[in-house]
């Protein structure tokens, strides 16, 4: 809270208060970034432990119960990791569209300084929540290819894009709701009920390829379906999903996020009173 208050009300030199704009910007995200990791996991280090191991600890317990509910994974020999590779970017784009649906309410209070905007919050939840992630990620991949005593070939590239994807397209569907939720408090509800069979039709335990020709078009339009897909193309050297379109679930996302990010600017002293 110090640096935060620091990076808003702290006196800039007059020889650099021609540049300040560019990275005030920066200063007010990063303090935000800060200020939410200290209210979310406190100042000790048994704080940060415990914001990678719950998310890592649910991941785990939800790979464990379907590797031991279904016989054989569609791909390789391991039923933790093929599940991993589904369940990781739905716990991505999950996490960061709560987080970014959040940020007015979360922040509201520190909404109030002058060179604070509400497109900063958004920015704020969405950068800590996909590095929290991605560091959740790492450690779950790592692990059960070293417990499994697994030989995988890494696509670096397409794990990355995977993960990018899905935490972009989080942005582009939280910041939209944080509009909507603004408006109308009861939308919150409705998405949480609204979103709950997008956990199955996105693939997480199948593959897009294994289902009847008529689901595969209906399937194709959700775009978590092809992050997914690009996920497990990292992970498994065999799998070449030909269905995927990176354009595709770039312009949902982006596509999204600018309506959003262009309603945040528009109407944000409104919804920082709410």
């Amino acid at each position: 809270m110090d640096m935060l208050k620091a990076a808003l009300t702290s006196p800039v030199p007059r020889a650099s208060r021609r540049s300040h704009p560019r990275f005030q910007r920066l200063r007010v995200i990063g303090a935000l970034m800060v200020r939410e990791m200290q209210a979310r996991f406190g100042r000790s280090a048994g704080g940060y432990v415990w914001a990678l191991a719950e998310p890592l600890g649910g991941i785990l317990l939800l790979a464990i119960a379907f590797s031991l509910a279904l016989r054989a994974p569609p791909l390789g020999s391991s039923f933790m990791l093929f599940y991993a590779t589904g369940i990781i970017p739905m716990a991505v784009y999950n996490g960061v569209q709560r987080g970014v649906a959040k940020a007015a309410d979360s922040n509201r209070g520190l909404l109030n300084y002058p060179v604070v905007a509400l497109i900063d919050a958004v920015i704020a939840k969405f950068l800590l929540t996909s590095l929290t992630l991605g560091v959740v990620a790492a450690i779950l991949f790592t692990g059960i290819i070293v417990v499994d005593d697994l030989y995988v070939i890494l696509d670096p590239a397409r794990l990355a894009a995977g993960f990018g994807l899905a935490a972009l397209l989080g942005l582009g569907v939280g910041s939209v709701n944080c509009v909507l939720i603004g408006f109308f408090p009861t939308w919150k509800n409705i998405w949480t009920v609204l979103s709950r069979p997008i956990f199955i039709l996105s693939g997480v335990f199948f593959l897009f390829e294994s289902v009847p020709a008529a689901f595969q078009r209906i399937l194709w339009w959700n775009p978590l379906a092809h992050v997914i897909a690009t996920m497990r193309s990292g992970i498994y050297a065999t799998y070449e999903p030909a269905f995927v379109s990176y354009a595709y679930v770039l312009g949902v996302a982006l596509g999204l996020f600018a309506v959003g990010g262009w309603l945040l600017r528009r109407h944000a002293a409104w919804l920082i009173e709410q």
